[in-house]
C-alpha cells in the first residue's frame, strides 16, 4: 500500500490511469475545467506540472472513479470494503461474543486496533522547508477557482485537524476554505462537525482555537476523515485500520498538533472566536452556488512547511460526478455493515450518485410483518449521524437491485399506490444549502415502501411476477455457443439503447 501521495500517483500511472500534462495552464477556471470534462467520463487522473504562478504542480481527478477510490484503499472492487465495514462495525457498537468464533473475530479486530496504532515521525518529510510569519504566501499554492461565480479561490481537499481544548482527543475533517489574503482563510462547516464543537469550546474558555492543514497526503487518509466515527474514536487509528499499519505522524513547528508526516504541504495557524469574514459564494455538491456567510470564521496562519518539489492534491465539488461522489460510493460500501448491525432486518442500501450521495436512499428488506417498510425507513434515518439529511428513502423488496434504477422505477411504478405507501415528515433539521426547503436548515423527509403488500396493508390479492421457466432458462445457458450467439454480451448494458439519453449532467 502506498503510504504518501506520490506513492498513489506513481501507482496510476503503472496502471495507465494517470495523465502528466506540461502545457502551461491557469489555476483559474482552466485547470478545473478540463477535469471535469475527465469526470463525466470516468477519464485519467491529471497532473499539471505547468501551472502559471506557481512553481508547484496540481494532482486532480485521481480518486475520480470508483476503481481508484478502492485502488487507494488497497482494494480491487467496492465489495470488498464491505469486508472493511464489518470490521468497522465490531468498532462501532461493540456487543459481547456469544459464540466462541465472535470471540475469535472480535479479537482479531482488536489486534488489528494495536497495530493501527500511529507513530512519530521525528524527521517529517513534510517539514523539509519551512517558512514563518511574513514568509508564508498561500498566494504561491496553486488554489482552484472553479466557477466563474466562485467570490474567490479555494481549498478543498485538506485535512484540518484541531483539538478538544477540554479532553485534548484530535478531530480530522475535510472543509472548503476560501482565500482572504496571503495569510487568511475563511472555512465553510456545518455546526455538527467536530471542529466547529471545538471552536465553540475555546470560545467558552476565551482561548484561540490551534489549526493545522494537511495537504496532499495518502488518499487512504482523506478516506479514514470522511468516514462516520464514534465521537471518541480517532481518524488515525481508522486510516490505520483502512491500510494494516500505524500512519507516520508528526508534531507541528508552532502548534500542539500533529499531521501526516508525509503530507506535501502543511498550514499552521490559529482560529480566535469572533474573527470572521465574508465567505463565498461558491459552488457546492448541491450544483449550485452557496450563499455568502459574512461571519465565516478566519483562519490566521503564521508557518507553512512543505516537502521539497511538493505537489498540490486538489478536487472540487458540484453536480455528479464529482470525486467525493466516488468516495461517497466506496464509503457506501463501508456503511452497510454498520447500518445491518443497527437496522437488522436491512438487506442493502445504495445511496445513488445522482441524488448527490446522500439526497435519496435505496433500501432492500426481507419483509416478515405489515409496515415494516415504513419501520425501516425511519430506523434508517437515526441509524448514523449524515442519514440525518437524506430527503427521500425508498424501500424495495430484497429481491430488487437496488443499484438498478431500472428495477428500482419498476418497483415504485408496479408496488406504490401514493396516498397508502407515500408518507411525509415535515420539519426536520436540514442541509442549510438544500434550496428545495422553505426554510433554510429545516426541510421534510419522504418514505416510499415500493415492497410486496401484504395483509392488512391491501386487501387485493398480490399476483406472482412473471419469471422464465427455470429448466428452460438453464438449458438456454448451456446451448447459448450453439445457437451462435457466444459473441454477445448480454452484460453489458448501453442505456441509450432504451431510450435514455446519457451525457453531461
Amino acid at each position: 500500500m502506498p503510504r504518501d501521495l506520490r506513492g498513489f500517483i506513481r501507482q496510476l500511472e503503472e496502471r495507465g490511469q494517470l495523465r502528466r500534462i506540461s502545457t502551461l495552464v491557469d489555476s483559474d477556471l482552466e485547470i478545473a475545467e478540463i477535469a471535469n470534462r475527465m469526470l463525466q467520463h470516468g477519464g485519467p487522473g491529471l497532473l499539471f506540472e505547468n501551472v502559471k504562478g506557481s512553481p508547484y504542480p496540481v494532482a486532480v481527478n485521481l480518486m475520480g472513479t470508483v476503481e481508484r477510490v478502492c485502488l487507494a484503499m488497497n482494494m480491487e472492487s467496492p465489495q470488498e470494503l464491505e469486508t472493511l465495514g464489518k470490521k468497522l462495525a465490531l468498532l462501532y457498537q461493540p456487543r459481547p461474543p456469544k459464540k466462541f468464533s465472535q470471540a475469535i473475530e472480535l479479537g482479531k479486530v482488536l489486534y488489528d486496533v494495536v497495530q493501527a496504532k500511529p507513530a512519530r515521525d521525528f524527521l517529517p518529510a513534510c517539514q523539509q522547508i519551512v517558512l514563518k510569519d511574513d514568509a508564508v504566501d498561500l498566494n504561491q499554492i496553486p488554489l482552484l477557482r472553479v466557477y466563474p461565480g466562485d467570490a474567490g479561490k479555494v481549498l478543498t481537499l485538506g485535512l484540518m485537524i484541531t483539538k478538544d481544548p477540554e479532553t485534548k482527543i484530535p478531530n480530522v475533517g475535510v472543509y472548503r476554505l476560501q482565500l482572504q489574503s496571503k495569510n487568511t482563510m475563511t472555512v465553510q462547516w456545518l455546526s455538527v462537525r467536530g471542529a466547529t464543537r471545538h471552536l465553540r469550546k475555546a470560545a467558552e474558555r476565551g482561548e484561540k482555537l490551534e489549526v493545522a492543514i494537511a495537504l496532499g497526503v495518502d488518499p487512504l487518509i482523506i478516506m479514514a476523515a470522511a468516514t462516520p466515527l464514534p465521537v471518541d474514536l480517532s481518524e488515525w487509528l481508522f486510516a490505520g485500520l483502512y491500510g494494516g499499519a500505524g500512519v507516520h505522524l508528526a508534531k507541528c513547528k508552532t502548534v500542539d498538533l500533529e499531521v501526516p508526516a508525509d503530507s506535501e504541504f502543511v498550514l499552521e495557524g490559529t482560529i480566535t472566536p469572533g474573527d470572521t469574514a465574508i465567505d463565498g459564494p461558491a459552488g457546492d455538491h448541491m450544483g449550485y452556488y452557496g450563499g455568502v456567510n459574512e461571519k465565516a470564521p478566519l483562519l490566521r496562519f503564521h508557518c507553512l512547511t512543505h516537502r521539497k518539489d511538493p505537489i498540490y492534491l486538489t478536487t472540487f465539488s458540484g453536480r455528479p460526478p464529482k470525486e467525493d461522489a466516488m468516495m461517497a460510493i466506496a464509503l457506501n460500501r463501508i456503511y452497510t455493515p454498520i447500518l445491518r448491525q443497527q437496522v437488522p432486518e436491512i438487506i442493502d442500501f445504495f445511496l445513488p450518485m445522482e441524488a448527490l450521495s446522500y439526497k435519496a436512499a435505496v433500501i432492500s428488506i426481507d419483509k416478515a410483518y405489515p409496515g415494516q417498510a415504513r419501520r425501516a425507513a425511519l430506523a434508517f434515518w437515526s441509524a448514523l449521524p449524515q442519514f440525518t439529511y437524506t430527503k427521500f428513502v425508498i424501500v424495495v423488496d430484497k429481491d430488487i437491485n437496488i443499484r438498478d434504477p431500472r428495477a428500482v422505477v419498476w418497483a415504485i411504478t408496479s408496488k406504490v399506490d401514493p396516498a397508502r405507501d407515500v408518507f411525509i415528515l415535515p420539519e426536520n433539521p436540514f442541509d442549510s444549502l438544500d434550496f428545495a426547503t422553505e426554510k433554510p436548515g429545516l426541510g421534510s423527509r419522504m418514505g416510499i415502501d415500493a415492497t410486496t403488500k401484504v395483509f392488512p396493508e391491501t386487501d387485493r390479492p398480490w399476483a406472482d411476477p412473471l419469471k422464465s421457466d427455470p429448466d428452460v432458462a438453464a438449458m438456454v445457458d448451456r446451448r447459448w455457443a450453439e445457437y451462435g450467439l457466444a459473441d454477445l454480451k448480454l452484460g453489458e448494458v448501453d442505456p441509450n439503447l432504451f431510450g435514455y439519453q446519457m451525457g453531461k449532467p
